[in-house]
């Protein structure tokens, strides 16, 4: 009883910022939940002309024909490879960075550096992508320094392992930014008197690195890679899409990527729709983990 006229009393206070709401939640409710009607079209062999009504009903067909798929074994695969090797690559250059930006006593420096890294994180994937082709293409900047040196020219974009390394370089540049903010702002948490402990303990800067800060930002790394966990089979749809090309499927093609060959080039709405909804089912299971993992291990919750 007490619990319902505190939360009248509350609503009484606040209803002006649920009002203030309202926008949001209606646009969430049309563009977001409104389009999950679609995915009964993974269950029926779905024609556009017929719609969701006129469609015969075939059950999990499509899910058992795209288990079967002989190439969705190597998307899964890349989609799982690429999304841990950006995860890690990009978490540990910002971890390292950030402690090399704490080490600078040039505050204006600090701030110069910072809003350098950071910029690129605003940059759309469309932006970045047509400059490194530009950089990187057969007769881009990069190519013409090689060949001035005599040297033969090096298809970066159509050679797999090149293409790899420029897409997980690329990803670095351009997200490590964001994250060395965050991991900066949780090194400004930690307790100056800790700092001035381990002097008078007599441990060196390195030291002080190893047993104290290091330490203080253990908590967020967890919880910036837990929460991780849920976008692994994302894979970065506009970066992979904007840069990739046939010579380079067999180690860049993702979910996404491939869900949309099949529903926009192909049109097989129904199929596109399965490997779509897969994808989500398993990415709604992960995004869970990740959340408990982030409140067991880094004390994080929702509410």
């Amino acid at each position: 009883m007490l619990k319902t006229i505190m939360s009248r009393t509350k609503l009484r206070h606040t209803w002006p910022l649920h009002i203030l709401l309202l926008p949001g939640v209606i646009m969430l409710m049309i563009f977001s939940y409104g389009p999950m009607v679609g995915f009964v079209i993974a269950f029926q062999e779905y024609y556009p002309t017929r719609g969701f009504f006129g469609s015969e009903w075939i059950g999990f067909d499509h899910f058992v024909y795209l288990a079967d798929l002989p190439d969705i074994r190597e998307v899964v695969y890349n989609t799982l490879f690429i999304s841990f090797v950006k995860i890690v690559t990009t978490l540990t250059v910002s971890v390292v960075v950030s402690l090399l930006l704490n080490e600078l006593r040039l505050k204006y420096l600090k701030r110069y550096t910072e809003t350098v890294l950071l910029f690129p994180h605003f940059v759309s994937w469309i932006i970045m992508s047509s400059v490194l082709i530009d950089v990187f293409g057969r007769q881009g900047f990069v190519n013409n320094i090689i060949n001035t040196l005599g040297l033969d020219r090096i298809f970066f974009l159509g050679d797999p392992n090149w293409f790899l390394v420029l897409l997980f370089t690329s990803n670095m540049w351009k997200e490590c930014g964001y994250l060395i903010v965050i991991i900066l702002a949780a090194l400004t948490s930690i307790d100056a008197q800790l700092y001035e402990s381990a002097m008078i303990d007599g441990a060196n800067r390195w030291k002080q690195t190893i047993h104290v800060t290091v330490p203080g930002i253990t908590p967020i790394v967890i919880l910036l890679t837990t929460l991780s966990l849920g976008n692994i089979l994302n894979g970065g749809f506009d970066q992979i899409f904007t840069m990739y090309n046939p010579l380079v499927y067999s180690v860049s093609d993702i979910i996404d990527t491939y869900v949309y060959r099949l529903g926009i080039l192909s049109a097989q709405y129904s199929l596109a729709t399965a490997a779509g909804l897969f994808k989500s089912v398993i990415g709604f299971l992960l995004i869970w983990l990740s959340y408990r993992l982030a409140e067991k291990y880094a004390n994080y919750r929702i509410f």
